[in-house]
């Protein structure tokens, strides 16, 4: 719940970054990973510190840091900008069936029958999801 939650929390927030343009939101979110990396470095720089004399391995962090955080939320700023608030949403619910693809192709990680069953419903949600209609004197702002 809490992380369904936080995830509603951060398409609102984008969205709200992303008004002023794309490249508006990518700086600010530049600023937002500078400043989670001056706060977690201490907690974990004594455990890394041994990794630090292991170039592959620094080398590998950097790659993790870069695919895994840098490039999707660069991508999601970008795709924010572009698209109503319930089309991104829309689109986030896919990520789990693609996490689940990936996970069997790439790590050969077979889910169990509980992770197959959250996909389902998840797509399951998506399909029986009705949006809501505006009024059109509310759309116009009236």
């Amino acid at each position: 719940m809490l992380n369904g939650g936080l995830f509603v929390l951060y398409i609102i927030l984008g969205h709200k970054i992303s008004e002023g343009g794309a490249s508006g939101g990518v700086e600010l979110l530049g600023a937002a990973m500078t400043a989670a990396f001056l706060f977690v470095t201490p907690i974990g720089f004594l455990q890394a510190i041994n990794a630090f004399g292991a170039p592959l391995i620094v080398q590998a962090g950097i790659g993790v840091g870069t695919c895994s955080s840098v490039i999707p939320y660069v991508c999601d700023q970008l795709a924010m900008a572009r698209l109503p608030r319930a089309s991104f949403a829309f689109l986030l619910t896919l990520l789990p069936a693609t996490a689940t693809i990936i996970g069997v192709i790439v790590l050969r990680q077979i889910p169990s029958a509980v992770d197959v069953w959250g996909v389902a419903l998840v797509m399951i949600g998506v399909a029986v999801h009705k949006p809501v209609p505006i009024p059109v004197a509310a759309a116009n702002g009236n």
